[in-house]
């Protein structure tokens, strides 16, 4: 029982670390991308916009998943920041993509526009696992 005690007493602050480190990563993810997007989407959101809940909802898992995978698959902070810093800039990449193949994305999504919402959050969760799988 010692043993299993002194594991945890060495793990229990790598994994603090590790765990801060990628919801940190989640949270500046989120509010960069949605200072960046066009589009408001907290205040669509409150106002009952479905596509906008739909869209941020798939950035949120879009970034999530491979944080996640990256989380589990690192030894170090900085390999957690490196995959955390790609994961958000293909998430931007993808969100210009999706508006660029249907044209005026941020104006269907504050319309409300809930199929162009999901063809979006398909494409970062798309994107995300593709992502994860290659850091695996």
């Amino acid at each position: 029982m010692d043993a299993v005690f002194q594991s945890f007493l060495v793990g229990f602050p790598v994994f603090i670390a590790h765990f801060a480190l990628t919801i940190a990563l989640l949270a500046v993810g989120m509010a960069l991308y949605v200072l960046i997007t066009p589009h408001h989407e907290m205040r669509l959101i409150r106002a009952g916009n479905t596509a906008a809940a739909i869209s941020l909802g798939g950035v949120l898992l879009g970034l999530g998943l491979p944080l996640a995978v990256s989380m589990a698959n690192s030894v170090t902070l900085f390999d957690i920041l490196i995959w955390g810093v790609v994961s958000l800039v293909l998430q931007l990449v993808t969100f210009f993509a999706i508006d660029f193949l249907l044209r005026g994305l941020p104006k269907r999504i504050e319309e409300g526009e809930v199929a162009s919402a999901v063809f979006l959050a398909g494409a970062k969760l798309a994107v995300a696992m593709v992502m994860a799988a290659a850091l695996t």
